[in-house]
């Protein structure tokens, strides 16, 4: 059992599942005033069908990178030495099909053909990505980013399909009533996952390239040098913080006092890799991936306080 929990990465999916929570408890606080539409039980199937899909993509990804992973983390190989490739595949067609369900069931529920289409594009995408997409330069590190970022965005979608009716409006018919939220604080916390998870990849690609030359892949480190590479990487975790503080200024965010303390934490790790890069060799990726993760996790902390 340990031994799958590693291969489905259920660190990475215990984020995706305090991230939608944090995404829910955040729009259904800061808008108390409001009536907001939610349904537990739906919301809690909309995260297990994300949660099953991105560990389905997490063994496809790692059923393409038997080679290269005997080089890069031997220690860490899961498929073919605790699992054989076949069932790899059985079981990550199963987490697909059960995610396709739910989306269907959501799809009937709803009345929107959002949620299947999102959860198609999703599941095609880590399978091109594992595929295809990482072995060119830069396509795959942007698809993650772009997938990472899709997870409070496709919170965000829910609460729409479910406050915001396309029905014409009637005082007599409730269902055509609808609560419009205010989500430029989660569109915010999107923006900053997409740069945070595009600088964690491309050092991943540093960390991996000796690995990666055996199936193929062309990455940023191998086209410019891993030198330059890195400080792109660092400087990607720069742009949260550019980013807030326009938003800021321009009154495009409203933070309290605890959740801008957080973001500002956040804010402070980012620029400790930019530090560290710039002062230590060898560059220390491993404690910059470190780093970036306990930034993630402070800056997810910010969506339980911000109604505070």
């Amino acid at each position: 059992m340990k031994h799958f929990l590693r291969l489905i990465r259920v660190i990475n999916l215990l984020i995706i599942v305090l991230t939608m929570i944090g995404v829910a408890y955040f729009l259904m606080k800061s808008n108390n005033h409001l009536y907001v539409d939610f349904h537990l039980m739906n919301y809690s199937l909309l995260i297990f069908s994300t949660v099953i899909i991105a560990a389905a993509g997490n063994m496809i990804n790692d059923y393409f990178d038997i080679k290269a992973d005997r080089i890069n983390k031997p220690d860490k190989l899961i498929i073919s030495k605790y699992l054989k490739k076949r069932w790899a595949i059985v079981i990550h067609w199963i987490l697909n099909l059960v995610a396709v369900f739910i989306s269907i069931l959501l799809t009937i529920r709803y009345n929107s053909f959002l949620f299947v289409f999102i959860h198609l594009i999703s599941m095609n995408l880590l399978w091109f990505y594992s595929a295809y997409f990482k072995k060119k330069l830069l396509i795959g590190n942007i698809v993650i980013a772009l997938l990472t970022a899709l997870v409070p965005l496709l919170s965000v979608w829910y609460f729409k399909v479910v406050n915001e009716s396309s029905a014409p409006f009637s005082p007599y018919h409730q269902d055509t009533w609808s609560t419009y939220l205010d989500y430029s604080f989660i569109y915010f916390f999107a923006v900053c996952a997409f740069f945070q998870n595009l600088s964690r990849e491309i050092s991943k690609d540093i960390q991996d390239v000796v690995g990666d030359k055996l199936i193929h892949v062309y990455s940023l480190p191998m086209k410019i040098g891993e030198r330059k590479a890195g400080l792109i990487a660092v400087s990607f975790l720069q742009f949260p913080l550019l980013i807030g503080i326009v938003a800021i200024t321009q009154n495009w965010l409203h933070l309290n006092l605890i959740s801008g303390f957080l973001l500002l934490i956040s804010a402070l790790l980012n620029l400790a890799c930019l530090v560290l890069y710039v002062t230590r060799k060898p560059y220390p990726f491993e404690i910059i991936n470190t780093i970036i993760k306990w930034s993630m996790l402070v800056g997810i902390s910010a969506l339980f306080t911000n109604t505070l």
